[in-house]
C-alpha cells in the first residue's frame, strides 16, 4: 500500500528547497491544465499514484492500471493553480514512465508465457531498487504478473549460500532441519545440479528453483520426475521453478519444458515508458 506518507517523501525529493523558477516568475496563482498522454503503446501503471501526486488539484483519471492502451490515449487532466501542477508534474510523469515499463515488460512476458502455457504464471523476484519495491511490485501486478517472494520473513528459500555454512548436512538433513523449526511454511531450494535436483525432491522439498537451467534439462527433470511417480495423484506434487536469464525470447520454451511457475526480476530492468505532459493556463 502507498500510504500519504510515501507520497510526500517522493515529493519532497524534488520540492524540499521550492519551486524557485514558478515562485520567481510570480505565476504560481494563474489557474491551469495538465494533461497526460501515452506517446507509444504501454500498460499503464502508477496513475493513481501520480495523481495522489497532484495533491489538491481537480483530477480526471482517464485510464486503469493495467490498461493496455494505444499511442496518444488521454490518461489524466488535473487543473489547479500553476504551483501546484509544476509541484507534482515531473515526479508524477517520472513515476508512472518508470512503472508503466515495468508493467510492459511483465505484461510482455505473461503473453509470451501464456501462448504455449495457459497457466503458467510469471512472478517476480525482491530485487527491486532499494526503497522501491512497493512501487515496483504495484508495476508487477498491473502487468499481470504475481510476488515471488516479499522478503526474507515470507518464504523459506535455501541458496547455496546458506548451505555453504552446513557443509556436513545433506540436502535431506537440512529438509528434516527446516520442518521441525518451520512446520506449517513451505520448503523451497534452488538447486543448481540435476543430482541436488533429485535429492531435494526425494527430500521432500516443496519449491524446486532450477537457476540458469537450460529449458532441455528441465524438461528432463520434469520427466523424471513423471517417471519416478512424484506426480501422480496423492503423491507429493513439488512445484519446479526456473529463474535466471529469462526474457519473452526464451519464456515460452520453458512453458514447454514443464516448468511450474516462472522467477524473474527481468521487468525491474525495463525501459520506462514515454509519457507526454502538457501543462499550461487553462482557457476559458
Amino acid at each position: 500500500m502507498i500510504t500519504l506518507a510515501d507520497i510526500e517523501r517522493l515529493i519532497d525529493e524534488d520540492v524540499h528547497g521550492g519551486d524557485l523558477t514558478t515562485e520567481a516568475l510570480g505565476i504560481g496563482a494563474i489557474p491551469g491544465v495538465m494533461e497526460f498522454r501515452a506517446r507509444g503503446r504501454m500498460v499503464v501503471a502508477g496513475i493513481e499514484v501520480a495523481a495522489r501526486m497532484l495533491g489538491s488539484a481537480r483530477i480526471e483519471v482517464l485510464a486503469d492500471d493495467g490498461d493496455d492502451v494505444a499511442a496518444g490515449t488521454l490518461l489524466l487532466i488535473a487543473e489547479g493553480p500553476a504551483a501546484l501542477l509544476h509541484r507534482g508534474w515531473k515526479v508524477a510523469q517520472t513515476a508512472m514512465e518508470i512503472l508503466s515499463g515495468i508493467a510492459t515488460a511483465t505484461r510482455d512476458l505473461v503473453e509470451a508465457a501464456a501462448a504455449v502455457h495457459p497457466g503458467l504464471r510469471i512472478a517476480t523476484t525482491r530485487k527491486t531498487v532499494p526503497g522501491a519495491r512497493t512501487l515496483s511490485q504495484l508495476a508487477v501486478r498491473a502487468g499481470g504478473g504475481i510476488l515471488h517472494r516479499q522478503g526474507l520473513g515470507e518464504t523459506i528459500l535455501v541458496f547455496a549460500e546458506h548451505r555453504a555454512f552446513l557443509p556436513d548436512l545433506t540436502i535431506a538433513e537440512m529438509a528434516h532441519r527446516l520442518r521441525v523449526h518451520q512446520p506449517e511454511k513451505a520448503l523451497g531450494i534452488e538447486v543448481s545440479s540435476r543430482e541436488e535436483a533429485e535429492a531435494a525432491l526425494r527430500a521432500g522439498f516443496d519449491v524446486i528453483q532450477l537457476e540458469k537451467w537450460a529449458p532441455d534439462a528441465v524438461a528432463a527433470l520434469v520427466q523424471w520426475t513423471r517417471d519416478t511417480g512424484l506426480h501422480e495423484a496423492g503423491h507429493h506434487r513439488p512445484l519446479i521453478t526456473v529463474a535466471g536469464g529469462i526474457s519473452p525470447e526464451n519464456v515460452a520454451a520453458y512453458g514447454e519444458a514443464g516448468a511450474g511457475l516462472i522467477v524473474t526480476s527481468w521487468p525491474y530492468t525495463a525501459r520506462p515508458c514515454d509519457v507526454a505532459v502538457s501543462l499550461g493556463p487553462k482557457r476559458d
